[in-house]
């Protein structure tokens, strides 16, 4: 199978890989927010500028409980993950396994190891929490301990907290700024708004500089700034949506385990879930129009996101319960 058709969002080519399915497509293989943040009346006619910039970045550190100085309004997650290795220099780079595959993409000149627990020793350590795809959360006080030892061997910690807008009173943004740690942020997922581009990174300040210098004069658009600080002080939307959010995986997980799937993790945008035949299930959801996410290092786990409405969850119930059937 082609590998693009194993990662999620990929709506153009699994319609191409699934010719005769179901129509429309409902897409489950994101995590995203299906009830984005409401967009309105943006301004696209101009560059972003340093005002708007830095209004995008105090909102962003009052809603996370950061320092402001140690907040990098960022074009996203991705970018920042690719250019890490060019101002963190690292021989060994340990990432707890199993997680996003960027990461060990990004450091490919360096050592990569996946491991398992937080003291396999290394220059840089990659936590993702909660964890992608399992929703793990290693407990703060473990990743203190962490964080300790890597200032001890000159290394780095390295912490990706794109899930955590669904539980913020988690989150290590009160440390930003600390020398050895790193914090991403995303705000597509929880926002549900991914076009957007924008995340945050949370960093001592020769880092900050660092990656301004290698993003450029207008790393973000306007609109995206715009967008970023109506959201991150809006704390009434954020709070009404942990609410639907967490009631929308309630009514998830008996359709998934009524229907021969066992929830073993996720968040309140994504559950994992075990199967027999993680092909065979992507392939069925397939024929139905239904898109999630699959893996290539494993055929027991799949991830699937948040129907958006009843229509859809029904559809997700009735594929469920159908026969196996093989790829067009």
């Amino acid at each position: 199978m082609p590998a693009y058709l194993k990662h999620g969002g990929a709506l153009d080519a699994m319609k191409r890989a699934f010719p005769k399915a179901e129509t429309p497509w409902i897409d489950l293989s994101t995590g995203i927010n299906p009830w984005p943040y409401p967009v309105r009346d943006i301004e696209a006619s101009h560059l972003p500028t340093k005002a708007a910039h830095d209004a995008c970045r105090k909102a962003m550190a009052a809603d996370f409980g950061s320092n402001a100085a140690a907040t990098l309004p960022t074009p996203g997650s991705s970018i920042i993950i690719s250019l890490l290795p060019h101002i963190l220099s690292a021989k060994s780079v340990a990432i707890m396994a199993p997680t996003y595959g960027d990461y060990a993409r990004a450091w490919s000149k360096s050592a990569v190891r996946n491991v398992y627990a937080l003291s396999e020793p290394a220059d840089i350590l990659i936590v993702c929490r909660p964890n992608n795809p399992d929703g793990r959360v290693i407990p703060r006080d473990d990743l203190i301990e962490a964080l300790k030892r890597q200032r001890r061997r000159d290394g780095w910690l390295i912490v990706d907290e794109a899930y955590m807008d669904l539980t913020p009173q988690d989150s290590l943004a009160s440390l930003a700024g600390q020398d050895n740690l790193i914090v991403l942020r995303s705000f597509g997922k929880f926002y549900g708004l991914a076009g957007m581009r924008l995340g945050a990174l949370l960093a001592p300040r020769t880092v900050l500089q660092e990656m301004s210098t290698l993003l450029g004069e207008w790393p973000i658009s306007a609109p995206a700034l715009q967008v970023g600080v109506a959201a991150y002080t809006d704390p009434a939307w954020q709070a009404a949506t942990q609410l639907r959010l967490a009631s929308a995986r309630a009514r998830l997980d008996p359709i998934l385990e009524d229907n021969g799937l066992f929830v073993v993790g996720g968040t309140d945008l994504f559950r994992y879930a075990a199967t027999e035949n993680a092909m065979a299930l992507w392939q069925r959801l397939g024929n139905a129009g239904i898109s999630i996410r699959r893996f290539d290092w494993t055929e027991r786990y799949v991830r699937i996101g948040l129907p958006p409405d009843q229509s859809a969850e029904q559809r997700l119930a009735d594929a469920l319960m159908q026969e196996d059937c093989l790829l067009d």
